[in-house]
This record gives structure tokens, sequence and C-alpha cells, in this order.
């Protein structure tokens, strides 16, 4: 990173600074209030979740905005929350497989799939572009979505000192890590809803011990119930200034009806890019949002989505199948980039999609306690995109699992001694 000089293009008066994330801030520290995510004045927003917003809006406020401090800023938190998962990776590593002697082999460290694991993290492609080149949540979601990830495992309390047959009779369910996870989770829904998706599964998955041997599970529920409250209370602030400033329920976020709309237009395809109105405020699309209102007008499209899945089954099929290629083997990418850059890109990115799912298939196959917890979190963490649309962005709260997975994989791997005749 030495020498490289970070430039924003100021196109469309710095849009792509921070896109709608950049808008949204803008207009907080002007004064308008959490509203105008494009770029003309629409009015209250709740486009997207508030975390990454207010963020910006705070390094605008100190620094300027769209101001080069305001830059470096956000750039420098991004890195801090890119190298906060690190240690979350190390756990992982060392709770799924070092505890349990896996894949240890000759190594002389205790735990040598953690340190690879994290060392690996530390030159990960993806922690490193999206963590300095994008002004968006990415390395924010990453980061908190980890860490629930770690409480996971430590209320189930796979790694933990205590032997394979009595760990559903004692697990760790002390009160404050309900709590710490409930918090994060509430943070991850202000950060990146899709990520909502993973929550109750891995709910059961803690319990399932408990629910199987009836053993502590009025104690583990009644854990559950409390980190309930504390991601309604996390998230309660949000949810009451939609209902008092937009008059609608929405937890999270408002555009997911626009979303699914401009997934089955006929004019666009699989790989959806772009924002979803017109950047131009005179043009008719963007004046008609403003008229009817964004929860009407999400509604609207919502309606006119369901409509067209209903009339065009065959084409949602089709591109869903499109949207789960691209999430594990790369998506397009634009044009004017060189061909053997491109494909150089997309062997990176699907040969470490093939790593992680390997290694998520030998972690199966093998038991190996904590899995079936890496495994809720490949299922669900893509379903949304598969459904609506995806970007290579959209897999990087999985990549601390494919790092550990995919370190896993390697030091597994024996070479088979020859057959003598």
């Amino acid at each position: 990173m030495i020498g490289h000089t970070y430039r924003v293009r100021l196109n469309n008066d710095h849009f792509d600074f921070g896109f709608e994330a950049g808008r949204i801030a803008r207009s907080l520290v002007e004064g308008h209030g959490y509203a105008n995510p494009f770029n003309g004045v629409s009015g209250p927003t709740a486009w997207l979740p508030p975390l990454y917003p207010l963020l910006m809006a705070a390094a605008f406020k100190l620094f300027g905005t769209y101001s080069q401090g305001a830059a470096l800023f956000l750039l420098i938190c991004n890195s801090v929350f890119s190298a906060a998962v690190a240690p979350a990776v190390y756990e992982i590593g060392a709770r799924c497989f070092d505890a349990q002697g896996l894949a240890r082999r000759s190594s002389k460290h205790a735990e040598p799939v953690a340190l690879w694991a994290a060392w690996l993290w530390a030159v990960y492609p993806a922690a490193l572009q999206y963590a300095i080149h994008w002004f968006w949540e990415m390395s924010v979601s990453t980061c908190l979505f980890t860490w629930t990830l770690v409480l996971a495992l430590r209320l189930r309390g796979v790694g933990d000192a205590v032997p394979e047959e009595r760990r559903s009779e004692k697990p760790d369910m002390g009160l404050w890590s309900w709590v710490g996870f409930g918090g994060l989770w509430g943070l991850v829904a202000l950060s990146n809803a899709s990520l909502l998706l993973c929550l109750p599964a891995t709910v059961v998955w803690i319990l399932w011990p408990q629910i199987r041997g009836e053993k502590g599970l009025v104690r583990g529920v009644a854990g559950a119930l409390v980190a309930g409250l504390v991601v309604a209370a996390v998230m309660a602030p949000w949810v009451v200034r939609n209902e008092r400033v937009l008059h609608a329920f929405i937890p999270t976020r408002s555009n997911l009806g626009v979303e699914l709309e401009d997934s089955m237009r006929a004019e666009t395809d699989a790989f959806t890019i772009g924002t979803r109105l017109p950047l131009w405020p005179g043009d008719p699309e963007f004046q008609r949002f403003v008229r009817v209102g964004e929860v009407a007008y999400s509604r609207e499209s919502g309606q006119h989505a369901g409509a067209l899945m209903r009339m065009y089954p065959e084409r949602l099929a089709h591109r869903t199948l499109d949207r789960f290629l691209f999430f594990w083997e790369g998506t397009p990418h634009a044009g004017d980039k060189h061909p053997m850059q491109e494909y150089l890109r997309n062997l990176s990115y699907s040969f470490l999609s093939v790593c992680g799912l390997l290694g998520l298939w030998l972690a199966l196959s093998k038991r190996v306690p904590g899995a079936g917890l890496l495994l809720l979190a490949f299922v669900f963490v893509p379903l949304p995109y598969y459904l609506v649309t995806v970007q290579a962005r959209f897999r990087h709260p999985l990549e601390p699992l494919i790092a550990v997975l995919g370190v896993y994989l390697f030091r597994s791997a024996r070479w088979r001694k020859g057959v003598r005749h």
C-alpha cells in the first residue's frame, strides 16, 4: 500500500464518495435530517440502515463534507474494523479446529489453523480492497457479523475445556455473553440487514444441545430471550424514528420492493448495477418517486415485482441461478478492464470460493465442532442476493470463514504414500 494514491471520482457532485450513504450524511450535516439519498431533494428516507451513514456524517462534521480529511478518516475506520476481524478469525479457528487437534500435523504451534488463518486475513485480497477503496459498510458489517459467530461458539461451548460428552450440560450460558450477542446483532441489523436471516438459525444452533438433551433448556431460552430484548432495544430508536417520520413500520430499510422490481425488469439481467433511481433530479421517474413518497413508491414497486415473478417464472429461475453462480465464481466487471486482469480477478475469487466450500465439506464430513454454525452462515448469508441482486462485495461477510476453512483444508492435505508391489 506504500506509495499508493487513492482517488475518488468527483463526477455527479461527489456521488461516488459513499453513494447513497454519502448523500444521507451530507443531508444530516446540512441540517436536513436523515434524508435525500440521491442527487435531488426527496425527503426523509430509510433507504439504508443508519450505522454507516451516521459514521460518514460524523466524518463530514469533523473534517468537512466530501473532504480529503473525511475520506482519510473513513478509510482508517474501515481498516480498524477490518483489522478487528483478525482476532475473531483466530478464535474461530482455535475453537473449531485447534482445540480438537485437527489439522495440527507436525506444526510446532499449538494453534496452527488459527494462527495461519489470522495471518491470511492480514493479506486477504477482499479485506484489503474493501477497507481502503470503498466508502461503504462492508468492513463494519463483516467485523460485527464475525464476532457474533465467535460469541455463538462461546455460548455453545465449542472449544472450551469441557469434555465433548458433557458439553451440552455446561455450556457458557452467562447472561453477559447473551447481552453481548444481542447487542452485536442489533448493530448488524443497523449496518447490513440482510445478515439478520442468520440470527434465528444461529440461536437454534446454540440451544440445540439443550433442546436434544433437555438439560439447561430453560436457562438457555431465558438467555436467548434476553438477547432478543437487547436486539430490539438497539433497533428501537431507528424503528420509532421511521414510524414517526415515514409513518410506516420499517425495522431495517425501505427499498426491498424497488430492488425486487429492478431484478425482474426485462431491460436488466441477473447482475444489476448502479443506482435504483435516476441521478438527475429532473427525470420523470425521480419526480414520481418524490411525489409518491419513498414508502409508497417501494410498495408499488414490490407489487409490480410480484406480478412480474408470477408472469415470468422462467426469468426468475434463470436469474436466480445466474446470481447463485455469480456469488461464488465472480460477478461481471466493467467492460473497460483488461481481459487478463478480469480473468485473474475471477480466478482469485472463484479459487477462494472453492477452498472455502471444500473446507466446509471436509469439516462437516469430519463432524468438526462448530461446522454446523459455519454451514448456516454459508446457507443464509447469500440467500437475499440470489433473489435480488449480487455483487462481489456481498460475499465479504463470509470471507473470514473462507479464510479459516481454506487454511483447514490445506493443512488437512497429506501426501499419499505410494503402494509397493
